[in-house]
């Protein structure tokens, strides 16, 4: 089923929703723990099965807005696991580590549960644009359903328990993808990330934790879920992707002004780059493909839609383009084919 997904973008790539000049995705994800089994990392491999079939049991049984389809991650080979990485789907330890593990996922890839990662349950709901309060009404819907027909491990005095200790309370991680090319060019990058880690919050790359911010891409996120609502929490990061927001796009008005030759010529000049390169590896293909999507988003660029690029972002890495040839490829044959296709969807 997974070479369905991988002509289809999904939901959250459709670069549509409010603010998403700026803002990519908004996702919110839930840990959750079943009180009669101790957490993934003290629950011996061959007990682990038997928290995927009560699972699996439950979301047939349960009534949620979208049919939820089984996957195996045992079964999965290395290439699938790491696609299902790249399309925010799955957490990096969860797919190297697939002994006695799960996933169940929504067709458009709104919903996704991984079944014994860190926790028990991890719940992920993810949506295009800035619209944090519609996934939060969705992940909770899921949870209440869940919470209906399993015995959640749960403390009267600090809330949901989990394997991690920054995570108990709520819960929730709230984050939100955001492209930030101008605070980078005007070098103000690190004094608006500084700031935002003072606020309790932290910025992570492209793919989550401990991964670099390719392409000006960053994930913000909720450090703290001990002592806050859901809705304080989710408040707390619209006023932070608000103010985030007008300082981006008075980066680029600044860079615009200032030096707007110069601005342009680098737009351009990624956007030839891509349309005629023909060996081309993902980090520089992100990081021309973040100038060109600027440039869209600018006015300087025609013919060429957020939703195109933000889905080139997502294909053009390792595994995608191995599930498009059918093959394992080495990497000067993924430099090839991704400058193939780059220039097939480019016009090239």
């Amino acid at each position: 089923m997974l070479d369905k997904f991988i002509n289809n973008p999904g939901e959250w790539l459709k670069g549509k929703g409010p603010y998403s000049d700026v803002v990519i995705s908004s996702r919110i994800r839930l840990a959750r723990n079943l009180r009669e089994f101790l957490f993934p990392v003290k629950l011996p491999v061959k007990s682990r099965a038997d928290v995927v079939n009560k699972i699996d049991k439950v979301v047939k049984e349960a009534k949620f807005s979208k049919p939820l389809f089984k996957f195996n991650m045992e079964s999965m080979d290395i290439l699938d696991r790491h696609f299902l990485l790249e399309r925010h789907l799955a957490s990096l330890e969860f797919i190297n580590n697939p002994k006695g593990r799960a996933l169940f996922l929504s067709k458009d890839e709104t919903i996704s549960i991984m079944v014994n990662e860190e926790d028990h349950l991890r719940l992920q709901v993810i949506k295009s644009g800035f619209d944090l309060p519609l996934v939060w009404s969705i992940i909770n819907n899921i949870d209440e359903c869940l919470a209906e027909h399993l015995d959640f491990a749960f403390s009267a005095d600090i809330g949901f328990l989990t394997s991690c200790p920054t995570n108990t309370g709520t819960g929730m991680r709230a984050s939100v993808m955001v492209h930030l090319p101008g605070l980078i060019m005007t070098k103000r990058i690190n004094k608006v990330l500084n700031l935002i880690t003072k606020l309790s919050f932290t910025a992570r790359g492209l793919f989550g934790e401990g991964t670099q911010a390719l392409g000006n891409f960053f994930q913000i996120s909720n450090q703290v879920t001990l002592g806050l609502s859901e809705q304080e929490i989710i408040d707390s990061l619209r006023n932070i992707i608000s103010q985030l927001r007008e300082q981006e796009l008075g980066a680029r008005k600044y860079l615009l002004d200032k030096q707007g030759p110069a601005i342009e010529d680098k737009i351009w000049r990624s956007y030839g780059i891509l349309k005629s390169a023909r060996l081309i590896d993902s980090g520089e293909t992100l990081q021309h493909l973040s100038l060109l999507r600027l440039g869209v988003d600018l006015g300087i660029i025609k013919g060429i839609t957020r939703a195109m690029l933000d889905y080139l972002f997502i294909i053009i890495q390792p595994a995608h383009l191995q599930k498009l040839q059918g093959r394992v490829l080495n990497v000067r044959e993924r430099d090839f084919i991704r400058a193939a296709l780059l220039r097939e969807k480019l016009g090239g």
